[in-house]
Protein backbone atom coordinates (compact mmCIF):
# COMPACT_ATOMS: atom_id res chain seq x y z
CA UNK A 1 0.00 0.00 0.00
CA UNK A 2 0.97 3.58 -0.49
CA UNK A 3 2.85 3.31 -3.54
CA UNK A 4 2.05 4.12 -7.04
CA UNK A 5 2.60 1.11 -9.18
CA UNK A 6 2.77 0.65 -13.22
CA UNK A 7 0.48 -2.76 -13.80
CA UNK A 8 0.88 -1.98 -17.81
CA UNK A 9 2.21 0.93 -19.76
CA UNK A 10 1.23 4.32 -18.75
CA UNK A 11 -1.18 2.83 -16.49
CA UNK A 12 -0.58 3.01 -12.53
CA UNK A 13 -2.34 2.14 -9.40
CA UNK A 14 -1.81 3.32 -6.07
CA UNK A 15 -3.64 1.26 -2.84
CA UNK A 16 -4.91 3.04 -0.02
CA UNK A 17 -5.32 1.34 3.17
CA UNK A 18 -9.13 2.30 3.76
CA UNK A 19 -10.84 -0.64 2.00
CA UNK A 20 -7.89 -1.34 -0.65
CA UNK A 21 -9.24 1.64 -2.91
CA UNK A 22 -6.99 1.81 -5.82
CA UNK A 23 -6.38 5.58 -7.43
CA UNK A 24 -5.55 4.95 -11.03
CA UNK A 25 -3.36 6.81 -12.79
CA UNK A 26 -3.70 6.52 -16.67
CA UNK A 27 -1.58 8.45 -19.26
CA UNK A 28 -3.78 9.42 -22.44
CA UNK A 29 -2.61 11.48 -25.46
CA UNK A 30 -2.63 14.79 -23.84
CA UNK A 31 -1.43 14.05 -20.13
CA UNK A 32 -2.74 11.87 -17.30
CA UNK A 33 -6.32 11.19 -16.28
CA UNK A 34 -6.96 10.19 -12.78
CA UNK A 35 -9.41 7.74 -12.29
CA UNK A 36 -11.25 7.50 -8.64
CA UNK A 37 -8.47 9.19 -6.71
CA UNK A 38 -8.76 8.55 -2.97
CA UNK A 39 -9.14 8.21 -0.14
CA UNK A 40 -8.17 10.16 2.78
CA UNK A 41 -6.26 13.56 2.52
CA UNK A 42 -2.95 12.24 3.43
CA UNK A 43 -3.64 9.92 0.47
CA UNK A 44 -4.15 12.44 -1.94
CA UNK A 45 -1.35 14.03 -1.26
CA UNK A 46 0.84 11.21 -1.45
CA UNK A 47 -0.92 10.41 -5.16
CA UNK A 48 -0.25 14.02 -5.61
CA UNK A 49 3.33 13.77 -4.92
CA UNK A 50 3.62 10.39 -7.17
CA UNK A 51 2.06 12.33 -9.98
CA UNK A 52 4.34 15.17 -9.99
CA UNK A 53 7.49 12.92 -10.56
CA UNK A 54 5.86 11.30 -13.52
CA UNK A 55 6.31 14.55 -14.89
CA UNK A 56 3.11 14.56 -16.79
CA UNK A 57 0.17 17.08 -16.30
CA UNK A 58 -2.89 16.10 -15.57
CA UNK A 59 -5.56 16.81 -18.41
CA UNK A 60 -9.02 15.20 -16.65
CA UNK A 61 -10.46 12.77 -14.16
CA UNK A 62 -12.86 9.95 -13.85
CA UNK A 63 -15.52 8.77 -11.73
CA UNK A 64 -16.43 5.32 -12.65
CA UNK A 65 -19.75 5.76 -10.30
CA UNK A 66 -21.17 7.90 -8.39
CA UNK A 67 -20.43 6.68 -4.17
CA UNK A 68 -18.98 9.18 -2.31
CA UNK A 69 -15.19 7.37 -1.80
CA UNK A 70 -14.69 7.40 -6.01
CA UNK A 71 -15.82 11.35 -6.46
CA UNK A 72 -12.45 12.35 -4.74
CA UNK A 73 -10.39 14.99 -5.77
CA UNK A 74 -7.42 17.58 -4.42
CA UNK A 75 -6.40 21.19 -5.76
CA UNK A 76 -2.85 19.97 -6.14
CA UNK A 77 -4.41 17.73 -9.45
CA UNK A 78 -5.98 21.25 -10.83
CA UNK A 79 -8.96 22.97 -12.28
CA UNK A 80 -9.39 20.30 -14.96
CA UNK A 81 -12.66 18.39 -15.93
CA UNK A 82 -13.73 15.44 -13.96
CA UNK A 83 -16.13 13.23 -16.25
CA UNK A 84 -18.95 10.31 -15.21
CA UNK A 85 -21.17 8.94 -17.85
CA UNK A 86 -24.49 11.09 -17.63
CA UNK A 87 -26.07 9.39 -15.48
CA UNK A 88 -23.57 8.89 -12.74
CA UNK A 89 -22.67 12.57 -13.46
CA UNK A 90 -26.59 13.60 -12.41
CA UNK A 91 -27.04 11.48 -9.15
CA UNK A 92 -23.52 13.08 -7.89
CA UNK A 93 -25.01 16.41 -8.92
CA UNK A 94 -28.33 15.68 -6.74
CA UNK A 95 -26.63 14.21 -4.14
CA UNK A 96 -23.74 15.86 -3.48
CA UNK A 97 -23.96 17.22 0.33
CA UNK A 98 -24.70 13.54 1.15
CA UNK A 99 -21.65 12.76 -0.83
CA UNK A 100 -19.53 15.79 1.29
CA UNK A 101 -21.25 14.43 4.87
CA UNK A 102 -20.17 10.93 3.74
CA UNK A 103 -16.36 11.61 3.12
CA UNK A 104 -16.36 13.99 6.34
CA UNK A 105 -17.89 10.93 8.09
CA UNK A 106 -15.34 8.39 6.95
CA UNK A 107 -12.11 10.06 6.40
CA UNK A 108 -9.81 12.54 8.13
CA UNK A 109 -8.53 15.72 5.20
CA UNK A 110 -10.74 15.48 2.14
CA UNK A 111 -10.96 19.05 0.67
CA UNK A 112 -14.79 18.59 0.84
CA UNK A 113 -15.39 21.53 -1.31
CA UNK A 114 -14.56 19.83 -5.00
CA UNK A 115 -16.39 16.56 -3.75
CA UNK A 116 -18.80 15.16 -6.29
CA UNK A 117 -18.10 17.92 -9.17
CA UNK A 118 -18.31 16.35 -12.39
CA UNK A 119 -19.79 16.58 -15.13
CA UNK A 120 -21.00 14.64 -18.37
CA UNK A 121 -18.79 12.67 -19.95
CA UNK A 122 -19.23 14.10 -23.84
CA UNK A 123 -20.02 11.00 -26.60
CA UNK A 124 -16.23 11.00 -27.64
CA UNK A 125 -15.08 10.20 -24.43
CA UNK A 126 -12.61 13.73 -24.34
CA UNK A 127 -9.73 13.09 -23.11
CA UNK A 128 -10.62 9.61 -21.02
CA UNK A 129 -9.01 6.72 -23.40
CA UNK A 130 -10.42 3.39 -24.24
CA UNK A 131 -14.17 2.35 -24.43
CA UNK A 132 -16.35 2.98 -21.23
CA UNK A 133 -18.71 0.09 -20.56
CA UNK A 134 -21.67 1.21 -18.68
CA UNK A 135 -24.24 -0.78 -16.68
CA UNK A 136 -26.59 -0.12 -14.29
CA UNK A 137 -25.16 -3.09 -11.59
CA UNK A 138 -23.68 -1.69 -8.37
CA UNK A 139 -24.52 1.86 -8.61
CA UNK A 140 -26.32 4.04 -11.41
CA UNK A 141 -24.48 4.49 -14.55
CA UNK A 142 -21.54 2.72 -13.40
CA UNK A 143 -18.40 2.30 -15.96
CA UNK A 144 -16.04 0.17 -16.53
CA UNK A 145 -12.91 1.30 -18.79
CA UNK A 146 -11.72 -0.95 -21.59
CA UNK A 147 -8.23 0.24 -22.50
CA UNK A 148 -7.57 -3.10 -25.16
CA UNK A 149 -4.46 -1.72 -26.21
CA UNK A 150 -2.35 -1.79 -23.26
CA UNK A 151 -4.55 -4.78 -22.35
CA UNK A 152 -6.28 -3.77 -19.27
CA UNK A 153 -9.34 -3.25 -18.36
CA UNK A 154 -10.91 -0.64 -15.05
CA UNK A 155 -13.97 -2.06 -13.93
CA UNK A 156 -14.99 0.34 -10.49
CA UNK A 157 -16.43 -1.77 -7.77
CA UNK A 158 -16.96 -5.37 -10.11
CA UNK A 159 -14.57 -8.23 -10.17
CA UNK A 160 -12.98 -7.70 -6.57
CA UNK A 161 -11.14 -10.38 -4.43
CA UNK A 162 -12.16 -8.75 -1.38
CA UNK A 163 -15.86 -7.18 -1.98
CA UNK A 164 -18.60 -9.42 -2.83
CA UNK A 165 -21.49 -8.25 -5.42
CA UNK A 166 -22.86 -5.43 -3.75
CA UNK A 167 -26.37 -4.17 -5.00
CA UNK A 168 -27.92 -0.56 -5.36
CA UNK A 169 -30.61 -1.01 -2.71
CA UNK A 170 -32.10 2.13 -5.05
CA UNK A 171 -32.39 0.02 -8.23
CA UNK A 172 -34.77 -3.15 -8.74
CA UNK A 173 -33.55 -6.64 -9.90
CA UNK A 174 -29.93 -5.82 -9.13
CA UNK A 175 -29.35 -9.81 -10.08
CA UNK A 176 -30.73 -8.92 -13.80
CA UNK A 177 -28.40 -6.01 -14.00
CA UNK A 178 -25.11 -7.55 -12.54
CA UNK A 179 -26.17 -10.43 -14.87
CA UNK A 180 -25.89 -8.05 -17.63
CA UNK A 181 -22.32 -6.22 -16.40
CA UNK A 182 -21.15 -9.53 -16.14
CA UNK A 183 -21.89 -10.61 -19.53
CA UNK A 184 -20.64 -7.30 -20.78
CA UNK A 185 -17.31 -7.12 -18.69
CA UNK A 186 -16.63 -10.82 -19.41
CA UNK A 187 -16.58 -9.97 -23.22
CA UNK A 188 -14.35 -7.50 -22.36
CA UNK A 189 -11.88 -9.70 -20.56
CA UNK A 190 -11.27 -11.72 -23.75
CA UNK A 191 -8.84 -8.60 -24.83
CA UNK A 192 -7.20 -8.05 -21.70
CA UNK A 193 -4.71 -9.44 -19.03
CA UNK A 194 -4.82 -7.50 -16.74
CA UNK A 195 -8.07 -6.15 -14.52
CA UNK A 196 -8.05 -3.06 -11.62
CA UNK A 197 -10.85 -3.50 -9.77
CA UNK A 198 -12.08 -0.10 -7.05
CA UNK A 199 -10.90 -2.41 -4.18
CA UNK A 200 -8.59 -5.32 -3.59
CA UNK A 201 -5.16 -6.67 -5.77
CA UNK A 202 -4.96 -6.28 -9.00
CA UNK A 203 -5.71 -9.60 -10.99
CA UNK A 204 -3.27 -10.48 -13.77
CA UNK A 205 -3.36 -13.26 -15.73
CA UNK A 206 -5.37 -16.38 -14.71
CA UNK A 207 -6.78 -14.38 -11.74
CA UNK A 208 -8.77 -12.68 -14.34
CA UNK A 209 -11.36 -15.44 -15.12
CA UNK A 210 -11.21 -17.04 -11.73
CA UNK A 211 -12.42 -12.97 -10.14
CA UNK A 212 -15.22 -13.28 -13.07
CA UNK A 213 -16.50 -16.75 -12.15
CA UNK A 214 -16.68 -15.83 -8.29
CA UNK A 215 -18.58 -12.84 -9.17
CA UNK A 216 -21.03 -15.04 -11.75
CA UNK A 217 -21.29 -17.93 -8.84
CA UNK A 218 -22.45 -15.04 -6.13
CA UNK A 219 -25.20 -14.31 -8.41
CA UNK A 220 -26.36 -17.74 -9.63
CA UNK A 221 -26.73 -18.53 -6.09
CA UNK A 222 -28.87 -15.64 -6.00
CA UNK A 223 -31.01 -16.37 -8.72
CA UNK A 224 -31.49 -19.99 -7.32
CA UNK A 225 -32.59 -18.60 -3.86
CA UNK A 226 -29.52 -19.74 -2.58
CA UNK A 227 -27.11 -19.24 0.01
CA UNK A 228 -23.58 -18.52 -1.71
CA UNK A 229 -20.87 -20.46 -1.33
CA UNK A 230 -18.12 -17.39 -1.60
CA UNK A 231 -14.52 -17.19 -0.29
CA UNK A 232 -14.98 -13.91 0.42
CA UNK A 233 -17.37 -14.05 3.13
CA UNK A 234 -17.19 -15.42 6.69
CA UNK A 235 -15.08 -14.78 10.02
CA UNK A 236 -12.53 -12.51 8.36
CA UNK A 237 -15.46 -10.56 6.97
CA UNK A 238 -17.69 -10.00 9.25
CA UNK A 239 -18.07 -6.40 7.96
CA UNK A 240 -19.70 -7.70 4.71
CA UNK A 241 -22.76 -9.77 6.15
CA UNK A 242 -24.67 -6.73 6.52
CA UNK A 243 -24.94 -6.06 2.71
CA UNK A 244 -24.67 -9.72 2.55
CA UNK A 245 -27.84 -9.74 4.34
CA UNK A 246 -29.24 -6.82 1.81
CA UNK A 247 -28.25 -8.66 -1.58
CA UNK A 248 -30.06 -11.73 -0.48
CA UNK A 249 -33.65 -9.51 0.56
CA UNK A 250 -33.51 -7.79 -2.79
CA UNK A 251 -33.12 -10.91 -4.90
CA UNK A 252 -35.95 -12.33 -2.72
CA UNK A 253 -38.06 -9.47 -3.72
CA UNK A 254 -38.55 -8.54 -0.07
Amino acid sequence: MGKLNQVADGVWVRQSEWVWSNSIVVRGEDGLILIDPGIDGSELNQLADDVDRLGIPVVAGFCTHPHWDHLLWHPRFGDVPRYATPAAAHLAGQARERAQAMAAESASGIPLDVVALVTPLPADGGAVPGEIIEHQAHAVGHAAVLLADRGVLLVGDMLSDVLIPLFDVRQDDQVGAYEAALGRLGEATRHVDVVVPGHGAVAEGPEVAARLAADHAYIAALRRGEEPVDARLGPHADWLSGPHRSNLEQARGR
